[in-house]
């Protein structure tokens, strides 16, 4: 072999050997299986890249076999990998199934699906989508944890799995290694909120924007259970929201944002409450954490300033709501996800104004 073309390759493999591999992302496709939730981890996860434009995931499909996975359209898909393949994975994902196909009535699996999760190793992080939470908690890796699905078969999870804590008013759980979320769209919520966590807010929001959906919801599933729907003359509260997203910086008043909608402030709080599933307090605190974590992440402004634009006022105050939201201090996260290397501020607590909150919820 030419020296160069040896010297070559020699700097290929180990350029190749630094870069580590993208995780690992098998996505379980039982029969009964609705082609939209297959194709949410492909969409959102395949979007995510590192600032070079790698792919920080890798994708792929199996079933109980190779071959042809019925759905609940008038298609099937041709899966080409089995259930070998859940030993090679970082994450696995269970999307929902038609009428639960594979778990017995009484919460059991069938002997095929509970053979193929025994491939499975120790460690790996469970994701389910809508009622592909009846897998997880059918192999017992929701006992004692909290998790959801679709509000509609919520009542009928609960009964079905004692031992596992439902929470019916989520659009998502994170218990650690084991993830599950609410019906059909709320496989996104729960894929970007995923990614956000492994890899910050720049990226999540990058892949929602490419994917034309919001990076973050408000609210749970309660917004979403059937009821009377709402006379036209019944105004909504976007338009407080989009003037508080201008002001967060600034000190906010539960009596201004009611002014926006012309209501007074008990119409307005409860109003507010129906549609997003949280008070004005709590939405508020939450978009402040999000200001703060893109700032936290894209420049290197000290704490204290952060904390000013995120509108919490102090760094004490940041810190506070910072590692409440997320379980690390602001400075964990700058360091974990900042954009680029330098990273010139420390958090500290000093006085000045607060103007972290409504003065009712």
């Amino acid at each position: 072999m030419d020296p160069a073309e040896s010297q070559s390759q020699s700097q290929s493999q180990s350029q190749s050997q630094s870069q580590p591999r993208p995780h690992r992302v098998v996505v379980l496709a039982l029969a009964g299986l609705l082609p939209f939730e297959l194709g949410i981890p492909h969409r959102i996860f395949g979007r995510a890249k590192d600032p070079a434009g790698r792919p920080l995931y890798e994708i792929l499909t199996c079933g109980l076999a190779p071959g042809a996975v019925p759905t609940d359209a008038d298609f099937a898909i041709q899966v080409g990998h089995g259930p070998e393949l859940l030993a090679t994975a970082d994450t696995v994902v269970v999307p929902a199934s038609y009428e639960l196909g594979p778990v017995h009535a009484e919460g059991r699996l069938t002997p095929e699906l509970a053979a193929a999760l025994a491939h499975i190793r120790p460690g790996t992080r469970l994701v389910s989508i809508c009622t592909g939470g009846y897998v997880l908690a059918a192999a017992g890796y929701l006992d004692g944890r909290r998790a959801t699905t679709h509000w509609s078969w919520a009542e009928h999870f609960q009964r079905t799995f004692p031992a596992v804590l439902v929470d019916p008013g989520v659009l998502y759980t994170d218990d650690g290694d084991v993830l599950t979320s609410a019906g059909v769209a709320a496989g996104i919520d729960l894929c970007l909120y995923i990614v956000r966590r492994d890899h910050g807010a720049a990226v999540a929001n990058d892949v929602a924007r490419r994917t034309v959906v919001p990076p973050h919801r408000d609210g749970g599933q309660a917004q979403f259970i059937e009821r009377p729907v709402p006379g036209p003359q019944q105004a909504s509260t976007t338009a407080a929201r989009a003037w508080v997203l201008d002001r967060l910086h600034e000190p906010l008043r539960l009596t201004d944002l009611a002014r926006q909608e012309a209501m007074s402030v008990r119409t307005f709080t409860r109003r507010f409450r129906e549609e997003s599933g949280v008070s004005p307090g709590e939405w508020i605190v939450g978009q402040r954490v999000e200001r703060a974590r893109t700032l936290l992440e894209r420049t290197g402004l000290p704490m204290e300033q952060v904390a000013r634009e995120a509108g919490f006022g102090t760094a004490q105050s940041l810190r506070k709501h910072v590692q409440a939201a997320l379980g690390v201090s602001p400075t964990a996260y700058r360091r974990t996800f900042r954009e680029t290397e330098a990273v010139d501020g420390a958090a500290g607590a000093s006085g000045g104004r607060n103007g972290e909150g409504v003065h009712a919820s």
